[in-house]
């Protein structure tokens, strides 16, 4: 695997009635192409903000980055010429498979118009004449068909003629990620996206992105509260706390050697055999006021005055594993 994409102490926050949410602080994280990397954390801890901040979509007039790049191959995507990324990056070499594909499609064109409107403006295919080129239009409906049975989906030509109520909710799921791998992208980014289906087809369509990637050699970025998720497909797992980034391992390590005790107890609240699971006392800080330092020591057993006052750097483990804490798991409280 050769490096794709880092994010680089991303801070960043929005201004709102109510003060300014600092909902991003000092963020890294670093993905390869082929790799699926899992973003775990409880909700509002600010997995989605940080992919959309990578795809650039952030609201722009409430959005203040105040620290950080975002580098895709190098580039920084922050600084670079907005209209270069709009035409080079967002929608082509970063793409985006979205949390519900039930409202993601237009309900009164039929499946194959949305589709083919897609490709008319991010084909990685070159025409004669631009965007109506008809060789390159055919060269695209033969790509998406291609790319339809790719992902499983029968009689590829009779679901382009449908209209989106007319295919099951892992179809659409599926249509999501062929359009999403259509401009044959760098990078995915996937927003939790099996939360709208039920757990059998969450099943399939989470082995389908594993083999799509490997095949393919495309980066996935997999936002994602569920721990089984992660540990389902994913390379390695970067878990964030409050806009916080706390640790990042190997998906092995990860679930057998967690160091972090916000990780430990996150793991500790997956239900065990016996039905019972343990929560985490205390409740997610506020991030118009987020506490100093390491912004889960109001609930860690661990915490001293230096976990109050100064935020841990990273410490590097080993086999590719970090932690940011003052006393990590496994060394003395």
């Amino acid at each position: 695997m050769t490096g794709l994409l880092a994010v680089e102490d991303l801070s960043l926050g929005f201004s709102t009635e109510a003060g300014f949410a600092a909902v991003l602080d000092g963020v890294s994280l670093a993905i390869a192409r082929g790799q699926v990397l899992g973003l775990v954390g409880e909700s509002g801890c600010g997995k989605t903000t940080l992919a959309r901040a990578i795809l650039g979509v952030l609201p722009p007039h409430s959005t203040r980055i105040t620290a950080g790049r975002i580098l895709l191959r190098g580039q920084d995507l922050l600084t670079a010429d907005p209209d270069r990324v709009d035409r080079e990056v967002r929608g082509r070499a970063i793409t985006f498979i979205p949390q519900d594909p039930f409202t993601s499609f237009n309900p009164v064109f039929t499946i194959g118009a949305q589709i083919m409107e897609i490709m008319r403006w991010k084909s990685p295919r070159k025409g004669g004449n631009g965007r109506n080129d008809a060789a390159r239009r055919r060269a695209d409906r033969a790509a998406v068909l291609e790319l339809l049975d790719a992902v499983q989906l029968p009689q590829p030509e009779q679901i382009l003629r449908k209209y989106p109520h007319e295919v099951s909710g892992g179809q659409r799921q599926r249509l999501m990620i062929a359009m999403a791998l259509l401009p044959e992208p760098d990078l995915v980014i996937a927003d939790e996206p099996t939360t709208a289906l039920d757990v059998t087809i969450q099943a399939q369509i989470l082995r389908l992105i594993r083999r799509l990637a490997t095949e393919r050699n495309v980066a996935i970025l997999l936002t994602t509260h569920d721990l089984g998720t992660a540990y389902e497909i994913c390379d390695a797992v970067n878990v964030m706390y409050a806009g916080q980034d706390v640790e990042s391992a190997p998906v092995d390590r990860f679930f057998a050697r967690p160091a972090h005790p916000y990780t430990t107890r996150l793991l500790a609240s997956l239900p065990r055999a016996d039905g019972m699971a343990s929560g985490i006392p205390g409740e997610v800080p506020s991030l118009l006021q987020p506490p100093g330092g390491c912004r889960f020591h109001p609930r860690c057993a661990r915490a001293d005055e230096r976990c109050r006052r100064q935020r841990p750097a990273v410490d590097a483990l080993e086999g590719g594993h970090w932690v940011r804490c003052h006393h990590p798991v496994g060394a003395p409280a």
